[in-house]
């Protein structure tokens, strides 16, 4: 038997020698005995191949970023480059940048929706978890950053506080409250995010508000203690520099509505001190619309970051909503002294904006706190979704292979002879 292979191009231009030999074949059958022919094709640019899904098992916890180095970009370093090229060659040639909604300065009719609904959905997810943490109890570390969704700490050795060493690594547990919960990650609020930037000495002069807020709002959620500015006219850019606003418009002075019920609705802190403990028959429910709210927000901020620019720093957990970052010289990570506290901003990922926040997976709530031994055999998953789960609400697909369902935790005699 003889095996003959032929490779044909994308633009299907065969020699006529493949033509003569391929007449002698009909739909993969060879007229000729003993003969199996074997054709392919490179696929063109704009073709792709259907494949179907696998359903993962078990994943790998996401890795923790070492704190003496820079984040990774998120955008390929040569796309960067590249784009910065192309910047360069029409400014150097005069010609002006093309923008288009909302680099522009103009809203997308088509994301409004989406603001007003992840808007809605984040005022839903606070009121949910203030109402379940009077029930589900939460534990937090008082010296890390550590979060347990149980009725005690766990006993695993791995606290990173300042006096971890006297502990021998064990955490030092307190209750904890939302913002255990949703990381409070916070961002200055601008009238006009093509305006003027936050300097060190007038940041003083802005609201800080959560991040996921102040997204939604420059992306159509009009809220009237935090006004925003509507361009009708779009800004023009010449390189870097912007030549024209849009027009000239005073911005107003800062409300400093820090204790208005405005900003209740949408705030972690004390947020349990808002919401009475609900019924007992009412707590599945809550729990489900919470998980659900939840799924809500991260979709729609992912779907709004394709569109707005987020920004965030690269040594720190400092994220900014707009163009441009701001000039506050308040970070103290990695090297600050070299850049004098100013940031390092690069394009935010959605774990930026809306941390995870990924806890120990309890599967039995009466059972035996979890050990560092059984380690490896535990799963996780984020806070979210572990407090509703054990509220009763059902796990969704995407973290169920991270909560490692299907491993039998063994006991820790058994552990020991396990390979």
């Amino acid at each position: 038997m003889v095996f003959i292979g032929y490779h044909l191009s994308a633009s299907n231009s065969y020699s006529s020698t493949f033509k003569f030999k391929f007449q002698q074949f009909d739909k993969c059958r060879s007229t000729l005995p003993g003969v199996i022919i074997c054709a392919n094709r490179k696929l063109r640019p704009d073709e792709s191949v259907w494949r179907p899904k696998q359903s993962t098992q078990n994943v790998d916890f996401p890795p923790k970023l070492p704190k003496g180095k820079k984040k990774p970009y998120p955008i390929p370093f040569n796309e960067i480059k590249q784009a910065a090229k192309m910047d360069r060659k029409l400014t150097s040639k005069g010609i002006e940048k093309p923008l288009e909604p909302p680099k522009n300065g103009l809203l997308v009719p088509d994301l409004v929706p989406v603001a007003y609904e992840v808007f809605d959905a984040w005022k839903l997810l606070i009121k949910g978890l203030s109402e379940l943490l009077h029930v589900i109890p939460v534990y937090g570390c008082s010296e890390c950053s550590e979060v347990h969704v149980a009725p005690t700490g766990h006993c695993i050795l791995d606290c990173e506080g300042r006096t971890s060493s006297t502990r021998h690594s064990s955490h030092a547990w307190v209750k904890g409250t939302v913002n255990d919960i949703i990381v409070p990650i916070e961002s200055y609020h601008l009238f006009d995010p093509f305006g003027r930037r936050v300097m060190h000495d007038t940041r003083f002069e802005y609201d800080r508000i959560p991040a996921v807020v102040e997204l939604c709002i420059q992306a159509g959620v009009d809220i009237p203690e935090f006004p925003s500015r509507r361009r009708s006219n779009p800004i023009r850019m010449f390189g870097k520099k912007v030549i024209d606003k849009g027009g000239n418009l005073e911005e107003p002075e800062s409300l400093h509505v820090a204790k208005s019920s405005a900003i209740l609705d949408f705030d972690t802190y004390r947020a349990c001190e808002r919401f009475p403990p609900p019924p007992l028959s009412d707590i599945p429910k809550i729990a489900q619309e919470t998980i659900d709210a939840y799924q809500i927000v991260k979709k729609g901020v992912r779907k709004l970051m394709k569109k707005y620019t987020v920004k965030a720093c690269g040594y720190c957990s400092e994220v900014h909503v707009g163009p441009w970052g701001h000039n506050a010289k308040l970070c103290g990570s990695f090297k600050h002294q070299w850049r004098d506290g100013k940031h390092g901003w690069q394009d935010a990922t959605i774990d930026e904006v809306l941390p995870p926040n990924y806890v120990w997976h309890v599967r039995d709530i009466n059972g035996p706190p979890i050990q560092s031994k059984l380690k490896r055999y535990y799963g996780k998953a984020p806070a979210v979704v572990e407090v509703c789960v054990q509220a009763g609400a059902s796990i969704p697909v995407e973290y169920k292979p991270m909560m490692r369902l299907d491993i039998v935790i063994p006991d820790t005699d058994e552990a020991a002879m396990i390979a």
